[in-house]
């Protein structure tokens, strides 16, 4: 008996339950209007902080910070990478072969100087360049990954690393400076 009680029970709930969801649906369903969905896009302040990153090193590559950091989007590098082979090759573009805007020691070895029109164009070569021929297919910018076929220095994938990692102390210490307030 106490079987067929529980059972009555478990029905009688079921029902109850169905049919006030059933209700809830039926009454909103006609009175209820959706809210569009709202997204939140969260501002993008690398290309700022690299700026101001190389304008402290009085770099001719502050300009275009903009650029590389576009670049790196395009190709699938990490933002900083590309910057800081300029640092570590040519302090950051201020010591270059004369009238080459390579700033990344890119084609240069003995007396050959691989020479680009403008440093848009030289930070889309490199860009590429370092996808194409050194990254592949991989999903990092890892400069160990690179260093051993791009430079001749054991020591170059370590030292490009330094610089990669100042910028993104440099991101984080000014993180508040460069953040929009909530209103």
């Amino acid at each position: 008996m106490k079987l067929f009680q529980t059972i009555l029970i478990a029905i009688f709930m079921l029902l109850i339950s169905t049919e006030t969801s059933y209700a809830y649906q039926q009454a909103s369903g006609s009175s209820a209007r959706l809210k569009p969905e709202v997204s939140i896009v969260p501002q993008d302040y690398r290309s700022e902080i690299l700026r101001e990153f190389l304008l402290e090193y009085d770099s001719p590559l502050t300009p275009y910070a903009g650029t590389i950091v576009e670049n790196a989007d395009k190709y699938g590098l990490d933002w900083r990478l590309v910057a800081s082979i300029a640092g570590l090759e040519s302090g950051f573009g201020k010591r270059i072969p004369y009238n080459s805007y390579n700033g990344w020691g890119w084609g240069i070895y003995g007396g050959k100087v691989t020479r680009f029109l403008s440093w848009e164009e030289g930070i889309e070569t490199i860009s590429r360049g370092l996808r194409q021929n050194y990254l592949k297919d991989r999903q990092d910018s890892d400069p160990y990954f690179i260093g051993p076929t791009y430079a001749a220095s054991p020591t170059w994938a370590q030292r490009v690393t330094f610089f990669m990692n100042r910028i993104e102390s440099y991101r984080i210490q000014n993180a508040t400076s460069t953040l929009e307030l909530a209103s």
